[in-house]
């Protein structure tokens, strides 16, 4: 009898695991951005297409809006497996390594085909660097071009002196060094408040962001169409959350990532003409600086590239050289 209650005992905690290993991993991934955000869809669309495809080996759910980390927590987060995916702003973390603030330097990639030529030309050596840090890297995909906000009339480069500028990484606060701006940090989710109270009258981002927040009901009545960048936002995952994944998974897994990346980029390329007609819709004047104004900050966006180029050392330098 003790040995068949002991081949019992064995069956059932059997049993146990392999239910346990049926259920397959879960991961769930941190998002910055709110739901409707078309990178957060995007994100949404991928986790969806990975969960019903893996057949039960990994669930991927999405948590939008900072619910699960804020965006300055997500990479961190991510990185020490408090979560084993996650979506960051990659120009935000320049401390972490320059070559991750390549596609925020004023003015060095101005339209889609040269933000793909600078994105091929940085990306094995941000995946190497991921990798370095524990991280595995799937895909990244870009904001629409970033334009300049402001509640006043901009004429003249004496316009931008002393003016309340909104930053969120280096090259924001270097850009308002270098334009006589006065910068202070704000996460995308605190814009409407900033300006609503008197904290920043002016930032450079994209026309979806400006949508999204309704900016315009928080006295922001000019967007130039500046086109001064197209920053991205990756998606990562933690090297231990990765390795637990079988090869097929993984395999799915890099693929769907693929799709994602395109479909994004394809998205953007939309919010970058729908979302500047949006603001136009909503009473804000949508136009160019003028020559003037254009040349100063082409010449500042020429001295910041140089100025990243020596931080970023051979690695950057090997980059811009195989973009150009």
């Amino acid at each position: 009898m003790k040995l068949i209650k002991n081949i019992l005992v064995t069956l059932a905690a059997l049993i146990f695991s392999a239910n346990i290993a049926s259920a397959g991993e879960k991961w769930d991934m941190a998002l910055a951005y709110g739901a409707g955000n078309f990178h957060s869809a995007n994100a949404t669309e991928f986790a969806k297409n990975v969960t019903e495809k893996s057949g039960g080996k990994l669930t991927i759910v999405t948590h939008p809006g900072g619910s699960l980390f804020k965006g300055g927590e997500i990479f961190r987060a991510v990185r020490t497996g408090q979560a084993p995916i996650g979506e960051r702003f990659m120009s935000a973390l320049g401390k972490e390594d320059p070559l991750l603030e390549v596609d925020s330097q004023p003015f060095l990639a101005t339209t889609y085909g040269a933000a793909m030529r600078l994105y091929k030309a940085s990306k094995p050596e941000i995946v190497k660097s991921l990798d370095s840090k524990g991280l595995v890297f799937l895909y990244a995909v870009p904001w629409p071009a970033q334009g300049l906000y402001s509640k006043k009339e901009i004429n003249s480069v004496a316009d931008l002196k002393g003016l309340k500028f909104r930053a969120y990484n280096s090259a924001t606060i270097r850009i308002a060094e270098l334009t006589g701006m006065a910068p202070t940090k704000i996460e995308a989710a605190e814009i409407s408040q900033a300006f609503s109270t008197g904290a920043v009258e002016s930032m450079i981002t994209s026309p979806t962001t400006g949508k999204n927040s309704k900016i315009w009901e928080n006295g922001v009545g000019y967007f130039y169409d500046i086109a001064a960048w197209f920053p991205k936002n990756m998606v990562i995952v933690n090297k231990d959350a990765w390795s637990k994944l079988d090869a097929a998974t993984q395999k799915l897994v890099m693929s769907e990532a693929a799709k994602a990346e395109k479909k994004g980029w394809d998205l953007s390329k939309k919010g970058n003409k729908n979302d500047k007609k949006a603001l136009s819709d909503a009473g804000m004047k949508v136009g160019k600086v003028n020559s003037a104004l254009k040349k100063h900050f082409e010449e500042v966006g020429a001295k910041m590239s140089k100025e990243w180029a020596d931080r970023a050392g051979s690695r950057g330098q090997a980059v811009l050289a195989a973009f150009k």
